[in-house]
């Protein structure tokens, strides 16, 4: 919908976008959008003759009105309906996500989700960190056995059990059960990479009195310094998602280092207003490093880590040359989170804890709501600054980062930006079975970020 302004309001260079109006909405809705549509151009243009311009003016305002307010109460009836997934939806929503290898659970055995969920009888969280712990054990189990004989074999079994350990501690370590789920995922995690070859590494830098922990992991008989991706994890991901998924790059000659978002994992700081300077440390580090080549450095986010992915390609624009910013939550407005984190379906459970959770004494969706808008690169008046080439990749049914964010980005700024986005797509630009993360992964971000680090993709073995 585009609202016109009369010609006597209309300035010379004024743009058809100085007035726009822009309304989510869904099925039901734009069927009551369409008959008031339809309703009032019958009584404007074929029906009621108004006898004066006055009268076809109190008569178009009262449709608009009229409009706006069903709109509104539509929306609001909407919000009041849908809260938090009760224990029967999150089983039988965790099933299907499994099954249809979806986030959260992602690489998960459905029979696994449903093993566990069979011992389980309410969301309490040290209940809920048990049960994944119980299935992942055995896999832990069979890989120790596994190592001696067959190392690929207790590779594969130490993920497995590293997968269902992690989605044991989802999406917050927020209780001793779940905290212990979080302890046995890095050790799942830490055995299975003893066994990779290439060797990850685990790095550990010092920063602010503490050390920023991440995974560095170079590609095999490297001539040379090479280019390195920085991974910055989402809300919920940890590096170790990360490094399990950017090992797809290491065949095109690129490596990659991956640190847990402020707040998660094992980062040092919690999130605020400067906690970008955690991954400009990192940067620092990798200049240090002489198998890295520092004129082709690199940088990814997820969801939140797109966030920082965003921050770090203005303020560290002049050392990056290519950052993939994947759904950037950009900027934080209060109307968009009071309707949207509060029972968000698109996120499995717990959106409001996961938000809260990375925050400076963050306790529920209050502080939420108070103390993201603080982040927002408009108000730190970021947006508009120079940045690194950036491709933008994003979801127009998003609902747990507007849409409107990634076009903001796109127009602002002082280079061309190249985006992705998905007109069917969810978060991340996710769409079940058409684009889920693997795909645009391996379809999207790695063919960019080849091309940007001026990487030659690998040749079809004859």
């Amino acid at each position: 919908m585009r609202a016109h302004l009369p010609k006597k309001a209309r300035s010379k260079s004024a743009g058809w976008y100085d007035v726009r109006i822009i309304i989510s909405l869904d099925l039901s809705t734009l069927f009551l959008v369409h008959s008031f549509l339809h309703a009032f151009h019958i009584l404007y243009s074929r029906g009621i003759r108004m006898s004066n311009a006055l009268g076809r003016r109190r008569t178009a305002l009262g449709f608009t009105l009229v409009l706006v307010f069903t709109l509104f109460t539509s929306g609001y009836a909407r919000t009041q309906e849908q809260g938090e997934r009760t224990f029967e939806e999150v089983k039988e929503e965790a099933i299907k996500r499994a099954e249809n290898g979806m986030y959260p659970l992602i690489g998960l055995d459905p029979a696994d989700v449903r093993e566990a969920f069979s011992a389980l009888h309410s969301m309490d969280n040290d209940e809920w960190a048990a049960a994944f712990s119980h299935v992942a054990d055995r896999y832990m189990a069979q890989a120790k056995e596994a190592e001696r004989t067959d190392p690929a074999k207790a590779s594969a079994l130490y993920i497995k059990a590293w997968r269902l350990y992690s989605f044991g501690r989802w999406p917050v370590p927020s209780s001793p059960g779940k905290r212990a789920a979080y302890a046995k995922a890095l050790e799942a995690f830490h055995a299975s990479a003893k066994l990779l070859d290439p060797p990850l590494e685990t790095v550990k830098i010092p920063f602010e009195g503490s050390e920023i922990i991440g995974y560095l992991r170079l590609p095999k008989n490297a001539k040379g310094p090479v280019p390195v991706v920085l991974g910055i994890s989402g809300l919920d991901s940890r590096k170790e998602d990360m490094a399990a998924n950017y090992g797809a790059i290491l065949q095109y000659g690129l490596g990659y280092l991956a640190i847990d978002s402020p707040g998660t994992g094992q980062a040092p700081i919690k999130a605020g207003e400067t906690s970008e300077r955690m991954f400009s440390r990192a940067l620092d580090y990798l200049a240090t490093r002489p198998e890295v080549d520092k004129t082709r450095i690199g940088a990814v986010g997820q969801s939140f880590g797109a966030y920082w992915a965003t921050k770090l390609a203005i303020v560290d624009h002049d050392r990056l040359k290519a950052v993939v910013a994947q759904s950037p939550p950009v900027t934080f407005g209060k109307d968009f989170l009071e309707s949207r984190l509060r029972g968000n379906r698109e996120y499995l459970f717990g959106m409001s804890t996961a938000m809260a959770a990375i925050l400076e004494n963050g306790k529920g969706a209050d502080d939420v709501i108070e103390q993201y808008p603080k982040l927002s690169l408009v108000t730190q008046g970021l947006v508009g600054k120079p940045t690194a080439p950036m491709l933008i990749i994003a979801g127009a049914l998003d609902t747990q980062v507007p849409v409107a964010d990634a076009y903001l980005l796109l127009s602002n700024g002082d280079v061309p930006k190249e985006a992705w986005i998905n007109p069917k797509g969810g978060h991340l630009g996710r769409q079940v079975k058409v684009y889920p993360d693997p795909v645009i992964l391996r379809t999207v971000i790695v063919p960019w970020l080849v091309r940007k680090l001026e990487m030659e993709e690998p040749k079809p073995a004859p």
